[in-house]
């Protein structure tokens, strides 16, 4: 992957891309342990939204030992770097993100993460489930060799570490939409911007891609379900939210089977969490449905989140 994001990027600011390719080839082979060895440990030190502290102080310092310079708490803690050619040509911006999700890990790797932190006042692990640890490394790797190909190259590179790709936690500001409100592809104007992702099920050495879009916008919803407590043993009295919330999550799985005109692109509402009641003998009086909806276009967006 560092490979495949480098030859890309020198394809737009050096003169011979075959040439650069070779190089690339090298340079990638050099640094793939180093690259491999910063995965594992950003993998076994992960790190919240907008609490990714120690992630990128260990990002920036590799950034600095490569002699770029280097912008910190963009975004609360976000890395931005930049790489001068020194000779005019397109400024070019490579993003990868950095946090982890409250999630306990099972894989029982020998850098299995064993962190906990707290996340909405419950106390959580912590893991690099989603890739966010290798793309990071994968782009200190891409600074590292794009730093030895400086006089080869034209223009200028933005490296851009973003936090809170996840979101960030209630009441707070975060993740890309923070970064570029702050400027962060300003001073030098980006051209283009690159990102890349992983996916678990693709056979190394591959890249896949679609016309389109191929992530999914995201938008997060809460259903608050109002009722009426009373004791488990007389339901009659109540008016039971549980049960109402149930029919909402299965009523909401016909938005995509029933609504969606999927010859066009696929949609996806998924329930993520259900909190209600405190007691098996109690009917609450509330309960909280918190989901996701992910869309590939413009017009199915809206269209989920009406109904």
């Amino acid at each position: 992957m560092i490979k495949f994001l480098t030859v890309a990027i020198t394809s737009l600011m050096i003169s011979s891309p075959t040439m650069a390719s070779d190089d690339v080839d090298k340079l990638a082979n050099k640094f793939e342990k180093d690259v491999i060895a910063w995965r594992h440990h950003i993998h076994q030190h992960p790190e919240l939204s907008n609490r990714e502290f120690e992630t990128a102080n260990y990002i920036a310092a590799h950034l600095r030992s490569l002699g770029l310079k280097v912008k910190t708490n963009v975004a609360h803690t976000g890395v931005v770097a930049i790489l001068d050619s020194g000779k005019p040509g397109p400024v070019v911006a490579l993003r990868a993100d950095i946090d982890a999700l409250p999630i306990v890990e099972t894989s029982g790797v020998s850098f299995a993460s064993t962190v906990k932190s707290t996340y909405n006042g419950k106390e959580v692990g912590v893991m690099h489930a989603c890739g966010h640890d290798t793309h990071a490394a994968m782009l200190m790797g891409t600074a590292s060799v794009l730093t030895k190909m400086k006089n080869k190259l034209r223009g200028k590179v933005k490296f851009i570490f973003q936090p809170a790709e996840e979101g960030a936690p209630y009441g707070e500001e975060g993740g890309a939409e923070l970064m570029v409100k702050e400027g962060v592809l300003d001073n030098p104007k980006v051209d283009v911007i690159f990102g890349i992702h992983i996916n678990s099920q693709t056979d190394v050495g591959i890249v896949k891609y679609r016309a389109g879009g191929i992530m999914a916008a995201v938008d997060s919803f809460k259903i608050t379900v109002n009722g009426k407590q009373s004791h488990g043993a007389y339901p009659w009295l109540s008016v039971d939210p549980i049960v109402t919330a149930s029919q909402i999550v299965m009523g909401l799985q016909t938005t995509v089977s029933r609504e969606a005109k999927l010859d066009d692109n696929a949609a996806v509402v998924t329930v993520g969490s259900i909190h209600g009641g405190n007691r098996s003998n109690i009917i609450p009086n509330k309960v909280e449905l918190v989901g996701t909806i992910r869309t590939l276009n413009d017009d199915m967006e809206p269209m989920c989140m009406s109904q």
